[in-house]
């Protein structure tokens, strides 16, 4: 029995945007109907090392008839409509002081992905760039769930390596022609322009600017919002990414009041997501969260009205916001997706980590 080593070069190559972003939409969907075990995230603090480990386990039975009932998720891989389960673990962290100290990345993240039969390791993989792409997933799902159906224009604050795999992500079902970045770096924005101008209309702007785009997706780690009610459209969806911990907070208080708010979890939305801070100090309750994003996918609440989400006139309407803190679920179902086209592929390193003969 072969376990297959998947570096972040194999990731990246094997990582089908559309085909995570059903995976991720099946899953959600798997987590509305009671169909996974994620336990709580677990953390081991390292003060002396300003830094943290964190688990993240997950298992999952999907139905795959069940997901893509937006238009264009029903375009997207139809392999994907199989029924299917997978189980695995993240195991990931946050070192602040790697950069400038040891030349490493901030957060480095290993996957190991599981037989849930068997419990054989089929796969070790780099879970980092794994993060990034079922992060720009999650995005994709609620973007089409709730941004209007004609949306052609993007909005990025921050233009670091996460506005990226938004803009990957959101063209998947969306036409994205127009994209607006704004970075308090300039060099950053002019990478991200470059990395882009060949295949979008891209350009800098102000956070306005951005905001008026018909999505918005905010990937910054600032604690003092800067979005403002003024620097959204009418009908702009936001995919709020950047919190990640308790404190963060992009969207100001009076936006989010605004809007209708869907969330990934309530647990991890209301500790450590973009609404943990108004909704402990009381300025958001529970009656201010139309439901999570599973909902959507399973039909139990409606998407945007006339839009990819929504039969009708009925539904969500107004500005939305997507409250995204990442689930262990998502992890486990991108995860499958690099497992099985590397191995249909044959990319990625073999190797025996399980002696078959010790019974």
């Amino acid at each position: 029995m072969q376990t297959l080593l998947l570096d972040s070069d194999d990731v990246e190559a094997n990582a089908q945007m559309g085909a995570i972003i059903e995976a991720v939409e099946q899953a959600f969907g798997a987590f509305e109907r009671g169909d996974t075990q994620m336990p709580a995230k677990s953390y081991i603090d390292l003060p002396q090392y300003n830094g943290d480990f964190r688990s993240m386990p997950a298992y999952l039975e999907v139905r795959g008839s069940d997901a893509s009932s937006s238009e264009s998720g029903s375009q997207r891989d139809a392999d994907a409509a199989d029924d299917w389960d997978a189980a695995g673990i993240k195991w990931v962290n946050v070192h602040p002081n790697n950069p400038a100290e040891h030349d490493l990345p901030t957060v480095l993240g290993t996957m190991i992905y599981s037989d849930p039969e068997t419990a054989s390791p089929l796969a070790i993989m780099d879970g980092t760039t794994l993060t990034m792409k079922r992060t720009g997933a999650a995005a994709a799902v609620a973007t089409d769930y709730l941004a209007v159906a004609d949306a052609t224009s993007l909005g990025l604050v921050g233009a670091g390596v996460q506005s990226y795999t938004q803009l990957d992500a959101i063209s998947e079902v969306r036409p994205i022609e127009e994209v607006v970045v704004s970075d308090l770096d300039d060099a950053r924005t002019q990478r991200f322009i470059d990395a882009y101008d060949d295949e979008f209309d891209v350009r800098a702007g102000s956070i306005s600017e951005a905001g008026h785009c018909d999505v918005l997706s905010t990937v910054t780690p600032v604690r003092n919002p800067v979005v403002t009610p003024d620097d959204v459209g009418e009908h702009t969806h936001i995919n709020a990414i950047g919190a990640d911990a308790e404190g963060k907070h992009e969207l100001a208080d009076d936006l989010l009041q605004a809007a209708t708010i869907v969330i990934d979890d309530h647990e991890q939305c209301t500790h450590s997501g973009e609404i943990n801070v108004p909704y402990h100090e009381g300025t958001l309750t529970d009656a201010d969260i139309y439901g999570e994003i599973g909902e959507l996918v399973v039909g139990a609440n409606a998407g945007r009205a006339g839009g990819a989400g929504g039969d009708d006139e009925s539904g969500v309407t107004g500005v939305s916001v997507f409250d995204s803190t990442g689930l262990a679920i998502q992890d486990v179902a991108a995860a499958r997706v690099v497992y099985e086209n590397a191995r249909d592929r044959d990319t990625g390193t073999p190797f025996g980590l399980i002696d078959t003969e010790v019974q």
